[in-house]
């Protein structure tokens, strides 16, 4: 279990490119904020928790948004818990997993990012209602899609 924030300001939100950690799942991809879950931790208590130790950041508003099952044939299983957030108080701080930056909206889709995570973005940016997303990748690349139950790649 791992959680997945996208926290908005503006038109822009807060990316991460991970280029700092050996052997990294995300090595070199443009991702939201997030990490795994400690024993006892609600998703929320996770979210908080990494966006705190990420970015230095506190998260004042923030929605709980989907689950997207992460399948892979080179990573075990991931069930990721997907938040936006669009208040917090704090500074942003250097993160030890990458570089942050905010990006346009528009940008997001361009930089290198999972090809799975245009589904789930497009579904935010749409303010769609709770959903369930399973991805499954065949090394970088995603092999099929299935939105609550119903198969769209």
């Amino acid at each position: 279990n791992t959680t997945l924030c996208y926290i908005r300001r503006g038109e822009e939100y807060l990316m991460l490119h991970r280029v700092k950690k050996r052997n990294d799942l995300n090595q070199d991809k443009w991702i939201g904020i997030g990490g795994k879950f400690q024993d006892k931790e609600s998703p929320e208590d996770c979210l908080l928790r990494e966006v705190e130790e990420e970015t230095g950041l506190t998260l004042t508003d923030y929605q709980y948004r989907g689950i997207v099952t992460f399948v892979s044939d080179r990573w075990p299983t991931e069930y990721m818990h997907l938040f936006t957030a669009s208040g917090f108080t704090g500074e942003l701080k250097d993160c030890d997993e990458g570089v942050l930056e905010w990006l346009p909206q528009d940008q997001l889709l361009k930089i290198p990012h999972w090809e799975g995570d245009a589904i789930f973005l497009n579904l935010i940016w749409q303010d769609a209602p709770f959903f369930s997303l399973k991805v499954c990748y065949e090394g970088d690349r995603l092999c099929g899609a299935v939105l609550n139950g119903e198969k769209i790649r």
